[in-house]
């Protein structure tokens, strides 16, 4: 084969058919830029895996019980969650034009081409390549951001009741659907700021870390490194519930610094 990039592109399969799950990762080996990091079964299993591993990209079936694949983008937008690219992989061609009104970045038909595979990876490395560098290019050149006031109180909303909470005692906070949950030892309610990075420009930067878009951790609360999908982690921090939190992989190389992994 001709030389390849040396660009990884972390690839999740969502189909409902084992056949073509397999048939489909036996074909992406030949493309060493391709990382399968996961594969999911149905709709509603690839919103929560896109979520929690933040794939580059996405091989996805239309036709798929409960949740189909348009609906998956669908439902994803609708969350707000940064969408990955799309190849949407079917045995029919009528969903093409709704497929490239979400923005798929790619429509393949089954039995998937090898050729035409080759076509839809070259397509999502240049596209990822050109993305990674203006990202690169725009954090150089980007002012260091003004230094905003430390809370040491945050006020957290629970059972009809506004307590006080330090800042260093919340173990974490998530958000789910616009709501922010912050989570401590003696105590868990609904925060009133409106987004996690609203809350985390309002605490010490070297306490709380944005370890995936739905998670801030506090880094004196992790309990455990655990190690999970290929080359990922999850931490369990040191609340009640030893929850378990994923890291993101961007967030990875911070973590394996961090702790020298």
């Amino acid at each position: 084969m001709s030389q390849r990039s040396t660009t990884t592109i972390s690839t999740l399969l969502v189909d409902d058919e084992p056949l073509a799950r397999e048939e489909l990762a036996f074909l992406l080996k030949d493309f060493p830029e391709i990382e399968v990091i996961d594969t999911a079964t149905n709709g509603l299993e690839a919103v929560q895996m896109i979520e929690n591993l933040e794939p580059d990209l996405v091989f996805l079936d239309v036709q798929m019980p409960g949740l189909d694949g348009l609906g998956v983008i669908r439902k994803l937008q609708e969350k707000g969650v940064a969408l990955p690219y799309f190849v949407v992989s079917t045995a029919y061609d009528q969903y093409a034009v709704e497929a490239f009104r979400l923005e798929a970045m790619d429509y393949v038909l089954k039995p998937v081409d090898k050729e035409r595979l080759a076509v839809s990876i070259d397509r999502a490395r240049r596209i990822i390549e050109t993305r990674q560098a203006n990202e690169a290019k725009a954090a150089e050149s980007a002012p260091p951001p003004k230094p905003s006031l430390q809370r040491t109180k945050l006020l957290v909303r629970s059972n009809n009741r506004n307590l006080i909470l330090d800042a260093h005692d919340m173990i974490y906070a998530t958000i789910d659907d616009g709501l922010i949950t912050i989570v401590a030892s003696n105590v868990e309610g609904h925060s009133n700021y409106r987004t996690i990075e609203e809350l985390q420009s309002n605490l010490d930067p070297n306490t709380f870390w944005r370890v995936h878009r739905s998670f801030l951790v506090n880094i004196n609360r992790i309990r455990e490194v655990i190690p999970w999908f290929k080359s990922s982690f999850q931490l369990r921090m040191d609340d009640k519930k030893q929850t378990e939190i994923p890291v993101s992989r961007i967030q990875t190389k911070r973590l394996r610094a961090m702790l020298k992994l």
